[in-house]
């Protein structure tokens, strides 16, 4: 896992020098600490930097990029890992390629000379990369059918910039920072953008599984893969067929993905995805594995004993490490600035903190994304499907009129527990059947489009109205010609999944470590997508074929137990005190001369958090987030000056526990 940078300018415009590759480099030394190289090349029409930062996995005497072939004609600089590379380089040899060293990145340049763009659909692993062709003076990237390396680039007077960061694109200084003002009330919303673009004005991603062609200041840009549609007929299969090949492509995903000339790990919280993980993990391992876990002051939030209890039944080298409250806060600038973006989830927190903990002992980690939403495995799956069904006889029955004035617009006065009222807030009673609403709305919505007009400043409000936020969603779910739970879980693999393998591989990389995700091999990936819905649904049981294929690989107390992941009580922590932090940051002079928020409606929401009548502590966190990334990257304030800030605001003392367990 590295840093890669580009810049390819067409001669007569701004050359790319030196000095612009190491300030890039320089900005990602975190993604590779052990080495870095930078080539430039002068072409009848074009000039061009290629930049690297190495994090040593495979082949680490051989490794050394950027990369050439044979007659320096093709270079690359590169970020991932080709599990097949082996085979491929066999593949290649018997056609006459010629490999001076033992790593996958060669293997890449020899297939692109070997099958052009067609090598991306022979890499069977993730990457992101940028090939320089010096024959036909063109650029040829691609970044992996998942997206778990991630790929950004930006247009610039006839010039084309592309990185692994965004803050390595800034840092060419070939650009400046400006909001991307329409992009707001998406982000707003969902904590993410489903499309190509991000909160930056012209910087954009390469989305996952499409390669990019630049030639002559040209921009091409190609979907080379896709998730397949359910297979017609496969409805004759068996549960144990299924669960037999499930198991055969699991197997050999964790096989592959234990490929390494250092030290590896799995990342444990005690859910079942990553207990399956390191249960097969010790199967293919003649040593312990090594296991690491997060974990809260709070007993609710803490997953220790069932991470325990995964790591005695396998025999692992268990470590721990408590995440306090104040190692949150006092963390959250650099995550943001590790990011590039304000950070959607929480968890990122525990995240970065166990990935500092795991690169104590190992340089690789095998981590669990990807099945939940392959296979089923969040409740607002299930939930969907009930609303559905249910819904349509309840509105059939129910005029609009008296369901808005009576049953919508009152149900958070009813005489019920809260606890109750929430869970009602979630079904058909509080929204119509339209996916914007009874999906979108419902289980996704930070700031659903309604309140808008709320939460904006009036000014900012004018220009962004006419926005729709589940624009790009809505296409994509709308995409699919399939069942109802194949366009939820192909929506999720195109837009939320992207943004949890964003964080992961971010936060990551902060601490200098690869992760690894088995359960996005695009083979697994296309088996389930051919899963019969009744192998990953039945009745609320999500996952349902991943925990039929595990009954005799991990506890069964694990299998049985309801769904964490990495929970963070920010709804505590911002009782606790933190409210002093909050109120700092989003009622502050810098947030009221933004001008994007209505400040009395911000004063509004913190209110009612800390006098209880309603948890919005999600809402602050997003704010709170939103304003610290507009202060680090677009008023260029230095992330720990901010931090400092923080700590001022709230009296923290950073607090730091890990340990291992015999």
């Amino acid at each position: 896992m590295c840093g890669i940078a580009a810049i390819l300018s067409s001669l007569g415009g701004r050359i790319p020098r030196k000095e612009d590759l190491q300030r890039m480099n320089d900005a990602m030394a975190h993604r590779g600490p052990d080495g870095e190289g930078i080539q430039l090349f002068t072409g009848a029409r074009h000039a061009v930097g290629l930049g690297h930062r190495r994090l040593s996995i495979i082949d680490l005497a051989g490794g050394k990029q950027p990369m050439c072939n044979e007659d320096c004609s093709v270079w690359i600089t590169y970020n991932g890992e080709i599990y097949n590379y082996l085979e491929l380089q066999k593949e290649l040899q018997a056609l006459g390629h010629r490999f001076r060293t033992r790593c996958d990145t060669e293997t890449i340049v020899h297939a692109y000379e070997e099958w052009g763009a067609g090598c991306v659909e022979r890499l069977r692993g993730m990457f992101a990369f940028a090939i320089w062709d010096a024959r036909t003076e063109c650029c040829f990237a691609a970044r992996d059918r998942l997206g778990v390396k991630p790929f950004y680039y930006v247009e610039s007077a006839g010039a084309l910039l592309c990185a692994s960061e965004v803050k390595a694109l800034l840092a060419a200084e070939w650009i400046s920072a400006s909001l991307r003002r329409e992009a707001v009330p998406e982000y707003l919303t969902l904590g993410y953008l489903a499309g190509d673009g991000t909160l930056f004005q012209g910087i954009n991603k390469l989305l996952p599984g499409h390669w990019l062609l630049w030639r002559e200041g040209k921009l091409q840009i190609e979907r080379y893969w896709d998730v397949p549609l359910p297979a017609v007929g496969n409805e004759s299969r068996s549960e144990g067929e299924l669960t037999e090949e499930f198991l055969a492509l699991f197997r050999d995903s964790v096989r592959m993905r234990l490929m390494s000339d250092v030290p590896l790990g799995v990342f444990l919280s005690g859910g079942l995805d990553s207990s399956a993980i390191a249960a097969v993990m010790a199967g293919q391992m003649s040593a312990p594995v090594k296991t690491f876990s997060v974990g809260f002051e709070a007993d609710y939030y803490s997953e220790f004993d069932f991470a325990r209890e995964a790591a005695a039944e396998i025999g692992a080298e268990h470590h721990e490490i408590v995440l306090k409250p104040n190692d949150a806060f006092a963390s959250l600038p650099r995550l943001i600035w590790h990011e590039d973006e304000p950070i959607r989830n929480s968890s990122s927190v525990a995240l970065y903190e166990v990935s500092r903990l795991a690169g104590e002992h190992v340089k690789v980690v095998l981590t669990g994304e990807g099945s939940d939403e392959t296979f089923a495995g969040y409740e607002r799956y299930w939930a969907t499907l009930f609303n559905m069904k249910w819904g349509g006889l309840y509105h059939r029955m129910v005029p609009d009129r008296l369901h808005r004035s009576c049953v919508r617009g009152t149900l958070w006065k009813w005489p019920l527990p809260l606890a109750i009222k929430k869970k009602l807030s979630h079904t058909f009673l509080n929204y119509s059947l339209r996916p914007e609403e009874i999906v979108y709305d419902n289980f996704y919505a930070i700031f659903s489009p309604e309140v808008h007009r709320q939460l904006f400043a009036a000014e900012f409000w004018d220009g962004c109205r006419e926005e729709n936020p589940y624009r790009d969603t809505m296409e994509l779910y709308r995409r699919r010609d399939s069942g109802l739970l194949d366009r939820l879980l192909y929506a999720d693999q195109k837009t939320y999944l992207v943004e949890l393998l964003m964080k992961q591989d971010n936060m990551s990389m902060a601490a200098s470590i690869e992760s690894r995700v088995p359960f996005l091999d695009h083979k697994l990936v296309e088996f389930a997508a051919r899963v019969p819905a009744r192998f990953k649904l039945r009745g609320c049981n999500g996952k349902y074929l991943v925990k039929q294929a595990m009954k005799n690989i991990v506890p069964k107390s694990i299998i049985a137990r309801k769904k964490m992941g990495f929970p963070v009580p920010l709804n505590q922590w911002f009782r606790r005190g933190f409210d002093r932090v909050v109120r700092s940051v989003l009622l502050g002079a810098e947030a009221r001369d933004r001008g994007i928020f209505n400040e009395s409606y911000v004063a509004q929401l913190l209110g009612e958090h800390l006098q209880g009548k309603r948890d919005r502590s999600e809402a602050l966190w997003t704010l709170l987030n939103f304003e610290l990334w507009a202060r680090i990257f677009l008023d260029r304030e230095g992330w720990p000056a901010i931090a400092d800030r923080l700590a001022e605001a709230a009296n923290l003392q950073p607090e730091r526990n890990s340990a291992a367990v015999a």
